[in-house]
């Protein structure tokens, strides 16, 4: 009876430690940011620049890391009520997790956290002729998140300049998940 515990114990401990993932926060492996995303929080020291018909609110479908470190983002990005596709080329730096990208000016995107299978929270400073912005963005592999990583992720937006309300929670809003996929076989191809 004695071993049958001891092996119904080191089975829950070996189980539950199955399913917690590391939380990096340098020297990322870019190639496991590739393949299904979801946005979940918006942040923006200058809110109208993710709040409705802004080409800053983007819906992330999928990430695709190359082996230079450089990736290819798709993302929806809903004007008018239409979802619109766009795919964004974001070349890597010689700093690991930093990529430079032309969208809406010029912007250095940094991947700041993630555990590779749940989240990724990155920064983004973007320059325009209109001034300087930053945001912040996370993204989950599912829909939504923990209620305790949408806190990390405040306390990050705090650390980084970013007012509580200026956070942005799109997990209730039409994030153009009909248009997931649809654009052809390109988002299967990517996981």
């Amino acid at each position: 009876m004695k071993l049958l515990l001891l092996c119904l114990g080191l089975t829950l401990v070996c189980a539950h430690h199955g399913g917690d993932h590391d939380v990096v926060m340098s020297n990322f492996t870019m190639s496991k940011i590739s393949g299904e995303w979801y946005t979940i929080l918006l942040a923006s020291n200058i809110k109208e620049r993710i709040e409705e018909n802004s080409v800053m609110r983007g819906f992330v479908e999928y990430i695709q890391a190359w082996d230079n470190s450089s990736m290819t983002i798709k993302l929806d990005v809903k004007l008018n009520g239409e979802c619109i596709e766009t795919s964004l080329f974001c070349d890597s730096t010689a700093e690991n997790g930093v990529c430079n990208v032309i969208y809406a000016g010029f912007a250095t995107m940094s991947l700041i956290e993630t555990d590779y299978y749940n989240y990724a929270i990155f920064h983004l400073i973007n320059f325009t002729s209109e001034g300087t912005f930053e945001m912040m963005m996370l993204y989950g592999r599912k829909p939504d998140v923990s209620p305790e990583l949408k806190e990390r992720f405040e306390e990050l937006c705090q650390k980084h300049g970013i007012a509580k309300e200026n956070i942005l929670d799109l997990t209730n809003v039409d994030r153009c998940l009909q248009a997931r996929g649809s654009h052809g076989a390109e988002a299967s191809s990517a996981n």
